[in-house]
């Protein structure tokens, strides 16, 4: 009997635990079920997709800073050339060693950061640095668009190199007072620089333009880093650097006899890049098509290209034909799916990362409620823009939800290119510090890549 009872229970626990599961077209949703009609999954392509360029971006004070020349078979010519602020030791006013002072050789050491995009295998690069004929004010934020005024005619040093941007190297390590020792570091690119540059401006420099960092900058204006266009060879590339780089002077300083080795350090203080894009026949002819949907679009960073996307009909015509006066819906899910267009990963990959933002009324960029923190719908940052498995995916859900409800008017909705270093939240603000490129399949009805937005809606009974 007591065995009779306990299955009988487990039965009715069984029963219980079924009649509560539900079709994933109805999960998540507050509504009532003596008021709901159905669930359904809809696949559209009323989807409109227009190549636009991306707005101008301040460069300067940027984690990554891009020195580029790279040839894309399907974009174009992409240049990116740095401008540089020299400083005294410490940022402040200094006091040359005492002594006899004689020197060894300068270096301009720059260090790789994560963001190389472009041919790593067959191109070779070659830096050239000159001196800036125009002040690189710290003061200033300088955007991208910005040309700067250099003396060409004097090179103050270069380097040809290969792009080895992950390759530890080994430099002897000089310590005062003790024996240089060789150590292992980080990658880096380390440039020859003149040493009558650094005697003329640093050494034989007077005690009142070392008195002041302020007065040292005036004077020596700054650096001017460039790709050269006829010794870079293959198709290039884009080559990313961390901020914090150092003019290092090795040398030798003799007092009272003893003899010594040294090294002081120049830090550059700031970078700007200078971004100019060449585009192709195909690339100026999408930008130029402003009255038809796209059957590709284009996505580049450096300040390159962003595309905006909207969905003229497509809530209206949910509302049309598929509701009645006693009835209304809400979306369960809404992803709108991105696919490069295949191919055009060959040889270059995707963009990692992927943003999407749409515009108020004053047309300033803000993320949609699906991404925003203070909206209890919103869904994780990781889950959103990402390359994978082949695709970049969004989930609209929230924002078009208020759009359907007319709470929220789409001023512009646009994907554009974004950098992956932050993974907490989704960015919005156009980036210099993404190379990359991506070709996707924008409204094309005979492709099966073709951007779609996936939505599952409920119809309810009002």
């Amino acid at each position: 009997m007591k065995f009779f009872r306990l299955d009988l229970l487990t039965l009715l626990i069984s029963l219980f635990i079924l009649n509560s599961c539900k079709n994933q077209d109805t999960v998540g949703l507050g509504v009532d079920s003596s008021t709901q009609i159905n669930g359904t999954q809809v696949d559209t392509s009323t989807i409109i997709v227009n190549t636009v360029k991306e707005d101008s971006i301040i460069t300067t004070g940027a984690t990554k800073n891009a020195l580029a020349y790279f040839t894309d078979p399907v974009f174009g010519v992409t240049e990116s050339n740095l401008a540089a602020s020299l400083s005294l030791p410490g940022a402040a006013a200094y006091t040359l060693p005492s002594g006899t002072i004689s020197i060894d050789s300068t270096r301009l050491v720059m260090h790789y950061i994560d963001g190389f995009y472009g041919d790593s295998v067959a191109s070779s690069y070659k830096l050239n640095v000159y001196q800036l004929s125009e002040l690189f004010n710290e003061s200033t934020s300088y955007y991208n668009t910005k040309q700067w005024q250099a003396n060409t005619s004097n090179l103050l040093g270069s380097v040809t190199f290969k792009a080895r941007t992950h390759d530890s190297i080994k430099i002897s390590n000089i310590i005062t007072g003790k024996p240089d020792t060789l150590i292992k570091v980080p990658a880096q690119l380390r440039v020859p620089i003149s040493n009558s540059f650094i005697i003329s401006n640093f050494f034989n420099a007077n005690s009142a333009t070392l008195s002041s960092n302020k007065i040292f900058q005036n004077s020596v204006k700054g650096l001017y880093l460039t790709l050269d266009k006829a010794q870079t060879t293959g198709a290039g590339g884009s080559l990313m650097f961390a901020a914090g780089d150092t003019l290092t002077v090795y040398c030798k300083i003799v007092k009272s006899g003893v003899i010594d080795t040294t090294q002081i350090k120049l830090p550059i203080t700031k970078l700007a890049a200078s971004v100019k894009h060449t585009y192709s026949t195909t690339i100026n002819a999408e930008l130029n098509n402003t009255t038809t949907s796209g059957n590709v679009f284009y996505l580049q960073g450096l300040g390159g290209l962003r595309t905006k996307v909207s969905f003229p009909n497509l809530l209206a015509n949910i509302r049309s034909n598929l509701l009645k006066k006693d009835s209304d819906i809400i979306l369960n899910r809404a992803e709108l799916v991105v696919t490069p267009n295949p191919g055009s990963n060959i040889p270059y990959r995707p963009i990692p990362k992927i943003t999407l933002y749409r515009l108020d009324i004053a047309h300033q960029r803000i993320g949609v409620a699906d991404v925003s923190s203070s909206d209890p719908r919103n869904v994780a940052a990781n889950a959103f823009g990402y390359y994978a498995n082949k695709q970049y995916r969004f989930i609209l859900t929230a924002y078009l939800q208020d759009i359907l409800l007319k709470k929220t008017i789409d001023y512009g909705t646009y994907i554009a290119p974004i950098d992956t270093t932050n993974k907490s939240s989704v960015d919005i603000v156009a980036t210099s510090q993404i190379a990359a490129r991506t070709v996707a399949v924008g409204s094309d009805k005979t492709s099966p890549y073709r951007i779609k937005l996936d939505i599952i809606y409920t119809k309810i009974a009002k």
